[in-house]
């Protein structure tokens, strides 16, 4: 079976005013958008395993202002991307000491083969470019924000 990005995000998923001023406020308010669509049964559960990833690996950030904390839980009902753009930027642990502006939390099931390994490398090939980068930065909505997404990336 393969999925689609309509399978995985939508405008419901995707904030254009992520108001956390750290990563695990930011972390929390994007499950929230998972939680709001029912893809996590117990947000709790959820947001502890992307929390202990952070913890683990030193944080998600990325050059270019950029974010993917991620992970795989049995809390997760389907796979899953909330988006999130913040106007003043989240410290996640990038080695160049930058915050990440555009942030993409992904949930995944426990068991689900490596969907989130596919959902992680395919977004992170079209965020290395900078015109990609720079719709997600200007789109004028949450809708605008997901149809860049949709056009650009492919499961």
């Amino acid at each position: 079976m393969s999925i689609t990005i309509d399978d995985v995000t939508g405008p419901e998923l995707v904030t254009t005013q992520l108001s956390a001023t750290d990563a695990p406020g930011a972390i929390n308010e994007l499950a929230d958008l998972l939680a709001a669509q029912d893809r996590v049964t117990d947000r709790e559960t959820y947001v502890s395993a992307v929390l202990a990833r952070e913890e683990e690996t030193g944080g998600t950030g990325m050059e270019s202002g950029i974010a993917i904390p991620h992970a795989k839980s049995p809390a997760v009902s389907r796979p899953s991307i909330a988006v999130g753009r913040s106007q003043d930027g989240v410290y996640f642990g990038a080695d160049d000491g930058t915050k990440a502006d555009l942030i993409f939390l992904i949930a995944a099931p426990e068991g689900a083969d490596d969907v989130h390994v596919t959902l992680l490398s395919r977004l992170a090939r079209k965020l290395i470019h900078k015109n990609f980068r720079t719709a997600l930065r200007d789109a004028d909505s949450s809708q605008a924000m997901f149809d860049t997404i949709k056009a650009e990336v492919q499961l």
